[in-house]
């Protein structure tokens, strides 16, 4: 596919230029612990439910009444959507310092490595996330009372207001992720708004500023709205990039008063485009399970995914595609290609449970080229 061998080209002129890169991501934390619920056990074996319809149709038919649903541990390890995109970037080759929900006093065991490497700024103890995974998604069950504590007064109390604006002034790009979960995130958008980026010098380059919602269903639109709001007023010292998902994109439409989105290649471009002129933003990325769009002032993009049947782990998969999505911004890629790129991350890390290198990417892109 043409795409595909776009990307390589592109990639393979531009990969060596990732170690010169520097992110600043944050802010949340979990411990994620994956979990398979079972349908039908049978000594030591047992049967997982198949599809998400199945716990909800097994809660519905107890209602009033009880149930017991046995959850089979499969792993636990470093989550939240600001440490896996993290360590996505630091997988292809990026300098990356991270500041979020670590550790309070000390940081978690799961985090040690990561924040040795990331030279982590911790502000409190991780949340933990217990995620039921299932063929056709996932059921996220989180405890995050903690990151209630994440205020851009902590962050300055932490590292000191010198050392984090000299901090915020080397980086090509700056993450936000986890909005939702975050209670004061707005908040803290707004302190970097009006108190640190007024302060920096400009980058050569320019500076990129990457949002991620996570599920905002418990959130009231106004909320989102206003905090999609927000976090378009970067533009005014950087691009601005926000990625979604199919069902963050319903929401966010919804909150903006868009209409109706629905799969498929057209209303996903038209998606994608309506949401970033309406919020003012350098780019709008989509990306549900199979397929991938994104918009930027020069039009729409699409590609199709290399859609994973059976993944070994899901929780994640946005994150890396976040990271791929970036990462090609930073290099230069056109549209076409940082989408390819994403869906690459996404795609290697459901089959493996692992962030790529830029050199095993190269290597999948050329296996799905052989076979698209």
């Amino acid at each position: 596919m043409q795409h595909i061998q776009d990307t390589l080209e592109q990639l393979g002129r531009k990969a060596p230029q990732v170690s010169a890169k520097q992110a600043l991501v944050g802010l949340d934390g979990f411990v994620d612990r994956i979990l398979t619920p079972i349908s039908v056990r049978s000594g030591r074996d047992f049967v997982p439910m198949a599809a998400m319809a199945e716990l909800g149709q097994r809660v519905i038919e107890a209602a009033g009444n009880s149930c017991n649903i046995e959850l089979h541990p499969r792993m636990e390890k470093l989550g939240g959507n600001g440490p896996i995109m993290a360590n996505a970037l630091l997988n292809c080759g990026m300098k990356v310092r991270y500041i979020g929900a670590l550790g309070k006093g000390e940081i978690h065991p799961l985090f040690k490595e990561f924040a040795a490497r990331t030279k982590a700024v911790s502000l409190c103890a991780p949340g933990l996330t217990n995620a039921l995974e299932f063929a056709d998604g996932k059921v996220q069950l989180g405890e995050m009372e903690s990151l209630g504590e994440i205020c851009y007064e902590g962050i300055i109390s932490a590292m000191g207001e010198g050392m984090f604006l000299d901090e915020l002034s080397r980086c090509d790009l700056v993450a936000m992720t986890n909005w939702t979960m975050v209670p004061r995130m707005s908040e803290l958008l707004e302190a970097l708004l009006e108190r640190a980026l007024p302060m920096l010098p400009p980058k050569d380059g320019g500076r990129l500023f990457f949002f991620d919602l996570a599920d905002p269903r418990k959130r009231s639109l106004g909320e989102l709205r206003a905090a999609l709001e927000l976090m378009g007023r970067f533009r005014s010292h950087g691009r601005v990039t926000l990625g979604l998902n199919l069902s963050e994109a319903r929401q966010v439409a919804a909150a903006l008063d868009l209409g109706e989105v629905c799969d498929g290649e057209e209303a996903l471009r038209a998606a994608a485009s309506a949401i970033r002129r309406r919020l003012e933003m350098h780019c709008v990325a989509l990306h549900p399970r199979d397929c991938a769009a994104c918009a930027t002032r020069d039009g729409s993009h699409f590609t199709k995914g290399p859609l994973c049947a059976q993944p070994l782990v899901s929780t994640g998969a946005g994150d890396h595609f976040n990271a791929g999505f970036a990462t090609g911004q930073l290099l230069g890629l056109s549209p076409d290609a940082c989408l390819t790129l994403a869906v690459a991350f996404s795609g290697q890390y459901v089959r493996t449970g692992q962030g790529p290198s830029l050199a095993q990417t190269d290597q999948f892109l050329r296996n799905w080229r052989q076979t698209a």
